[in-house]
């Protein structure tokens, strides 16, 4: 007998019970160009009634993103997609390699697995103290999946320290994102550091590239899409 594939994400043990979801949030991140009137745009959005963060582009004088998230991906297509057409971002030049979608995710130990999916990435995104973010893809080389769970588990272990320990000093929090089979560029994963400055950022990537993970088993990390906030919007 076949067994049912279990697709939920899965957490820590809460209450004599493993925590269990179907629910997760997906997170999209677009790119635009000629844009001179952030400040119209930042007045639609907050009219609009979404969630999300409107970026100014630290590489480009007249380039935005602009990150929404829903639990629901209809969102993108159903009410972001319209928005867009009819709003003031109908007239800026879309760029289409910065495009990142990805989903958050469980690795089966979170305490609060629901604050984890659904709530924490919210909360960090839109933190008013928070404004410099760095978002980029990457993906991993295919060997990495042929590696033991136990070799898997140390090269990760490692790389996670990294960023726990910027966490733990204030530099930096970090979102990740799944994004298989979800962008036209097959990555494995979306990346976001969030910090108050911009350097600490730098620096935790830069760290980063020395660990086993990054230095042998990565197959392409970016575009680095790197911005600081100046619209904010989570629900209360």
């Amino acid at each position: 007998m076949v067994e049912p594939i279990d697709i939920r994400e899965k957490g820590g043990i809460r209450d004599g019970a493993q925590q269990t979801s179907d629910r997760r949030l997906f997170m999209q991140l677009l790119a635009f160009g000629n844009a001179d009137d952030t400040a119209n745009l930042s007045e639609e959005l907050e009219d609009s009634g979404m969630e999300g963060v409107l970026y100014e582009d630290a590489n480009d004088p007249r380039g935005i993103g602009l990150l929404t998230w829903s639990d629901e991906p209809d969102f993108f297509v159903d009410k972001l997609r319209p928005f867009l057409r009819r709003s003031a971002f109908h007239s800026l030049s879309f760029k289409p390699d910065y495009t990142m979608t990805g989903r958050t995710y469980s690795i089966g130990y979170e305490p609060n697995l629901e604050d984890w999916l659904l709530h924490r990435p919210r909360k960090v995104v839109t933190d008013g103290a928070w404004k410099w973010h760095v978002w980029y893809p990457l993906r991993r080389k295919g060997e990495f999946n042929s590696l033991l769970q136990e070799e898997q588990t140390a090269i990760l272990r490692e790389h996670g320290k990294i960023g726990h320990g910027f966490g733990d000093a204030g530099f930096a929090q970090d979102i990740r994102l799944a994004c298989f089979g979800m962008d036209q560029h097959d990555n494995d994963f979306v990346i976001g550091l969030i910090g108050k400055q911009l350097y600490p950022l730098s620096a935790c990537v830069q760290a980063m590239r020395r660990t086993q993970q990054t230095s042998q088993h990565m197959l392409q990390m970016g575009p680095f899409f790197v911005g600081r906030a100046i619209w904010q919007k989570v629900a209360a």
